[in-house]
């Protein structure tokens, strides 16, 4: 008889993960979320990973993403390098120092 409930138990959860599972892949990326993917496949040279993040969101949005993203990286290298973000900015991009 246990057996029965832990049996009927298992497929019940079972059908619960499989719809959370395919409700979390239909939902819609945020602009954050793309940028992430979008920059790092960049940095690692995955073209592909690339134009897929550049569909989940319109141009504007993407580049609002990558310009935040870009803000949080070089405050979070200055407060680690102990430096100003300016001088981690100039530095990231090989300007020389001002």
């Amino acid at each position: 008889m246990f057996g029965k409930v832990r049996k009927a138990g298992a497929t019940l959860l079972g059908s619960v993960r499989t719809r959370s599972d395919t409700a979390r892949d239909a939902r819609p990326h945020n602009l954050f979320e793309a940028a992430a993917v979008y920059v790092s496949a960049r940095a690692e040279d995955d073209q592909e990973r690339v134009d897929e993040a550049a569909g989940w969101v319109s141009p504007e949005a993407l580049s609002f993403g990558v310009s935040e993203l870009a803000y949080r990286a070089v405050v979070a290298l200055a407060r680690e390098r102990g430096e100003s973000p300016r001088e981690v900015a100039r530095a990231l991009l090989g300007l020389p120092a001002s």
